[in-house]
């Protein structure tokens, strides 16, 4: 299991890259509108801070020519190497380009994606991940968490070298459920990485140990 950061916010992501084992950053045209930049100013920002780890764009193209294009565009301007991902609706157009993408030697995310032939679809087509939406599906009582332990079984089944990224979180729980599930990685906004490694009872614990310690740690360094 990994944990990737959905933010495009540079202040969210220095200080979660400070502490935090991410594997990477994903982002879409919604996160970096939030941030009123254009993609030319956001995406270098984001990679500087992501080094070699994982660095997902997505296309605003809708044809597969140019969304190959915007793909291959988007690699050789910003310089992006084999941690480059290229996020890819799965629309009839998105599933044509996905093949074509990774015959340019691109990876590929396959995104916007809400049921379990979609995901199966997306990685026949070639698709490195498949990017299921837990909480949209939630509001359409179409019960997410299902759905991606669906997908993963049948990736993992079928032997497929494809990976679940689920997306689109809003609590702590619907993450800890997709991993008892056995999906293979998550990305997930900045608030609740935060609240993913704190618990009020560790707070209280290293108070206390702060207390205990005094007069008995006497080495200095």
């Amino acid at each position: 299991m990994i944990y990737m950061a959905d933010t495009a916010n540079i202040e969210e992501l220095k200080k979660l890259y400070y502490y935090f084992p991410l594997a990477g950053v994903t982002t879409n045209p919604s996160i970096l509108a939030v941030e009123k930049k254009p993609i030319s100013e956001i995406i270098p920002a984001i990679a500087e801070i992501v080094g070699d780890g994982m660095l997902h764009i997505q296309v605003s193209s809708t044809t597969a020519a140019d969304m190959l294009r915007e793909a291959i565009k988007y690699k050789e301007h910003f310089g992006l190497g084999d941690n480059y991902y290229s996020k890819i609706p799965v629309t009839k157009e998105g599933l044509r380009a996905m093949r074509m993408i990774k015959d340019a030697g691109i990876n590929v995310t396959a995104t916007a994606i809400f049921t379990h032939q979609q995901a199966l679809v997306a990685a026949q087509a070639g698709a490195d991940y498949v990017a299921p939406y837990v909480s949209r599906l939630d509001n359409i009582s179409s019960h997410g968490i299902e759905v991606v332990e669906h997908i993963t079984k049948t990736l993992n089944h079928f032997g497929y070298e494809c990976k679940v990224l689920a997306a689109s979180f809003k609590t702590v729980d619907q993450v800890h459920r997709i991993v008892k599930r056995g999906c293979h990685s998550a990305t997930i906004n900045y608030e609740l990485l935060e609240a993913l490694r704190s618990h009020p009872m560790t707070d209280m614990a290293v108070d206390r140990f702060a207390i205990d310690s005094q007069g008995i740690y006497d080495i200095e360094f």
